[in-house]
């Protein structure tokens, strides 16, 4: 079985063509996906946790609701859940995808050559291994780690089961409670990040050097996904209009979202026929406040 493409769900700056071409990193660690569609994640939750390699500041993380159940997703353009994209991309591109996550390159290319000699495509391969340990996910770092005698302190790779019987690979943080290594300490670990903080509670972290325009730029890779109709409520909700975040945060998305249509296209080879087939136009109350804010609409 070869692994010709590489289906990943995006759901933090991975939601937006200004992330995926890391436009704000001056085009580092960009990825062109070569199909999209947007998804809805079920049981999961997300928030700033799990800190970035390219800064200073708390990038998204995703965990499940109920821990003993796996997330999934499903393509139906109403069904609950947060939302997500369902990313394509060619197989060349793993080893920027690795990198963009903090996950050595090599390793990722290991882990998918044996899920090639195994017959597995990547996705289906790590199912395996995760039924394996009953969906714990420390259980399943630890598993990962003995299968390519490698783990990450930064992002490591899960399966995630779309509702078509595809599987995809989910960028989810090396936990609070172990990367599956006890000699690699993970981010999270290193910096205490015990659970998932909203961005206004990011703002009230003591970690050294915290970049506050860093992490105001990131969060706006994330939440301008809700152009497209993806649905960051969940990211959107719970803003304060008078709160010098959230005038910074709307300054930055006013310029940024002038541009995103033309970027999203360019960043997931879609045009605009396919574009308006798949992604609505209707936004969320808070998506839409926060965008009125920033004086997009």
């Amino acid at each position: 079985m070869h692994n010709r493409e590489i289906l990943v769900v995006g759901y933090g700056s991975l939601l937006s063509g200004y992330g995926l071409l890391a436009e704000r990193r001056g085009g580092a660690s960009r990825l062109i996906a070569r199909d999209v569609y947007p998804i809805a994640i079920q049981n999961a939750r997300r928030g700033l946790a799990k800190p970035s390699s390219h800064g200073t500041y708390l990038a998204m993380d995703i965990e499940p609701v109920d821990r003993g159940s796996p997330m999934s997703a499903s393509a139906g353009r109403n069904d609950a859940g947060i939302g997500g994209l369902l990313l394509t991309f060619d197989r060349e591109i793993a080893p920027l995808i690795a990198r963009r996550e903090e996950y050595d390159p090599e390793a990722f290319e290991r882990l998918i050559g044996i899920a090639e000699r195994a017959g597995k495509l990547l996705g289906e391969f790590l199912m395996e291994i995760a039924r394996g340990t009953n969906l714990n996910l420390l259980a399943y770092r630890v598993a990962l780690r003995a299968v390519i005698g490698y783990t990450s302190p930064g992002y490591i790779f899960h399966p995630i089961e779309i509702d078509d019987g595809r599987v995809a690979i989910i960028a989810i943080g090396s936990g609070f409670e172990g990367s599956g290594d006890s000699a690699i300490v993970s981010r999270r670990q290193q910096y205490k990040m015990d659970r998932l903080l909203s961005l206004d509670e990011s703002m009230r972290t003591e970690i050294p050097g915290f970049d506050r325009a860093g992490q105001i730029g990131y969060y706006a890779e994330c939440v301008l996904g809700g152009l497209h109709g993806v649905d960051v409520s969940d990211l959107a909700s719970g803003f304060y209009a008078d709160a010098d975040w959230a005038r910074d945060l709307a300054a930055h998305l006013g310029p940024i979202a002038s541009g995103e249509r033309e970027r999203f296209f360019e960043a997931t080879s879609i045009d605009a026929e396919r574009y308006a087939e798949r992604f609505s136009s209707r936004r969320t109350a808070s998506v839409v406040a926060l965008l009125k804010l920033a004086g997009v609409v």
